[in-house]
């Protein structure tokens, strides 16, 4: 967690120093009906699904139960706080809570904590958490494989080559080793920056500068697909500018592995508001990318007057207002990003407000791991309003069930038939099949 407190003076200042302090008003796209009919186009399906036996035979006129068990769209928040070996009660609620709104969890993979002696990566810290994740039914990112902030001290001083070699035999190394447990990696971060920070000096930086961000992406991408070629790999940035797009198209015309355009959106300075928050999707949606919110804070009290976005502010608490507040702006946010096509997950940024980065509160839980009321919220929406309920149906002499769903995975049973499972991964029409079988 220590390494997520070390984010620079410059992240987001150019671009959350002109963002409005409340939420525009909902206009066009932004309408409550307009969000809801966008929302039941692009995440949910009419399903026809077909009930067959241990046998292959259609369960004509069966009565079956339908089951949602997991969201396709990444509703995620870091898990830097992820400890099995801790059997504390807080940290029980910490990873309870998160199973029980989160499907998707991105892991600290900071290459100067990850490797604080030369050849001795933390491996196995990790490794554990990926292991939680797994057993939890959580999808795990690792962020990052290439920073310029947070470069290992012993990197320093090396020759621009050696630098260049290390940085992709660093990334070959982790994407190998967590090949088992980790398909999305942030492989780039905050990339517009990086070639002008520091360069005599930061080896990151400097190499960046070298090779130019595109060559940098580039290289890094193409190691970091070569140890897995299924992996999703993300390119990321705080800058939600045209500086970004330029630097995606650039990368995009040069053949770079990008899958997936990742956005940072920490609210530290200020709430963007809806308007705002679509008009970044809407330019950078433009490349037809998936895109993801990797990093998404929203306060539960004021701007501290002393934050400079590189301190830890231990009295910067809380507050009934705030935690009121937040959870609107919140569902506010979610619901915008949710219904716009082209956005596919959500990180929020962090949990707790237990090691916040700067010690905001910008959890979801307090640091008691209590609930504030935008985990509510959440949970309401991500749990409630966008989950298929349970659906007790007949099939049809044909076997067939038909039922209106959200993406993601399913469970059907049939009374001393068993049961099997399904998914409905593309909106409109679907066509699914389940095997049923009794359990062993």
């Amino acid at each position: 967690m220590a390494y997520a407190t070390l984010y620079v003076m410059l992240v987001a200042i150019t671009v959350l120093g002109a963002l409005p302090a409340a939420a525009d008003a909902a206009q066009g796209p932004l309408e409550s009906e307009a969000v809801k009919a966008r929302v039941e186009k692009h995440r949910t399906a009419e399903v026809t699904l077909t009930v067959l036996d241990s046998d292959g035979k259609p369960l004509a006129g069966a009565a079956v139960t339908v089951r949602q068990q997991r969201h396709k769209f990444l509703f995620g928040c870091n898990a830097f706080e992820i400890n099995t070996a801790d059997t504390s009660e807080v940290q029980k609620a910490y990873q309870d809570r998160f199973a029980a709104l989160l499907n998707y969890a991105t892991l600290p993979f900071y290459w100067g904590g990850f490797e604080r002696e030369e050849g001795k990566p933390g491996t196995a810290r990790v490794r554990m958490m990926a292991e939680w994740c797994d057993s939890r039914g959580i999808q795990a990112k690792g962020h990052p494989l290439c920073w310029h902030e947070v470069p290992p001290k012993w990197l320093f001083g090396r020759p621009p080559e050696e630098v260049q070699r290390l940085q992709l035999a660093r990334i070959t190394r982790e994407v190998t080793d967590f090949r088992d447990l980790i398909h999305r990696w942030d492989v780039v971060n905050e990339a517009v920056r990086m070639p002008t920070f520091d360069p005599d000096s930061n080896p990151v930086g400097g190499l960046c500068r070298k090779l130019g961000a595109v060559g940098l992406i580039k290289e890094t991408f193409a190691a970091a697909r070569a140890a897995d070629p299924n992996a999703t790999l993300l390119l990321n940035d705080y800058d939600t500018s045209e500086n970004y797009a330029k630097l995606i198209q650039g990368c995009l015309a040069a053949g770079a592995a990008i899958n997936v355009i990742g956005i940072q959106s920490h609210m530290h300075g200020g709430y963007w508001g809806a308007r705002h928050a679509w008009e970044v999707c809407e330019r950078f949606a433009k490349f037809g990318k998936p895109l993801h919110f990797t990093e998404l804070t929203i306060l539960s009290a004021e701007k501290h007057p002393k934050m400079d976005w590189k301190s830890t502010l231990p009295d910067w608490n809380t507050t009934p207002d705030g935690e009121k507040r937040q959870a609107e702006q919140a569902a506010e946010f979610y619901r915008t990003l949710f219904s716009h096509p082209a956005v596919q997950g959500i990180t929020w940024w962090d949990f707790s407000d237990r090691h916040s980065w700067m010690g905001a509160p910008s959890g979801l839980v307090r640091k008691d791991m209590s609930p504030k009321p935008a985990y509510e919220a959440l949970m309401k929406m991500i749990k409630g309003e966008w989950w298929t309920g349970e659906q007790k149906l007949t099939a049809d002499s044909s076997g067939r069930v038909k039922f209106r769903g959200f993406l993601g995975d399913y469970e059907v049973r049939a009374a001393d038939k068993g049961s099997g499972t399904f998914s409905v991964s593309a909106a409109g029409a679907a066509e699914a099949k389940a095997n049923l079988m009794l359990a062993k």
